[in-house]
């Protein structure tokens, strides 16, 4: 294989990796939990400073009650290679926090999400987080 196809071959994976990483932050940012599921693979790990998942059921059950708060998301940088992806964005939410800034890290198995590393500072939702047990 010529680097040139090799190139052009890398490239085919990013803009696949593109697609997924921005169909399921789309679909999860609008609720759309189908179709943010059908974007996560059968393994699948979720991180985060305030809950981890070992499996999509379980990433996806807050979803809804998330949305329900978020009042905008603005995506302010967006990095894609062949099976991983890191998005980042502030999110606007009808609580006390307001606007969160977050970073999140993907990473794909067979165009599939296998894991998601969502970093932000934790901080200012530990109240609430008490607040509901």
């Amino acid at each position: 294989m010529s680097s040139e196809s090799q190139a052009r071959d890398g490239l085919h994976d990013e803009s696949r990796t593109r697609d997924v990483v921005r169909g399921y932050h789309e679909a999860r940012f609008r609720g759309d939990v189908p179709t943010a599921a059908a974007l996560i693979g059968d393994e699948f790990s979720f991180r985060s400073p305030l809950m981890t998942s070992d499996d999509a059921a379980g990433h996806l059950a807050g979803i809804v009650g998330f949305v329900q708060v978020v009042t905008g998301v603005d995506l302010i940088s967006e990095l894609y290679g062949e099976s991983e992806a890191t998005l980042v964005y502030d999110v606007h939410t009808a609580t006390p926090v307001g606007t969160q800034r977050t970073a999140e890290h993907f990473k794909l198995v067979d165009g599939r999400i296998a894991s998601i590393l969502l970093i932000f500072d934790a901080t200012p939702w530990q109240p609430m987080r008490q607040l509901m047990g």
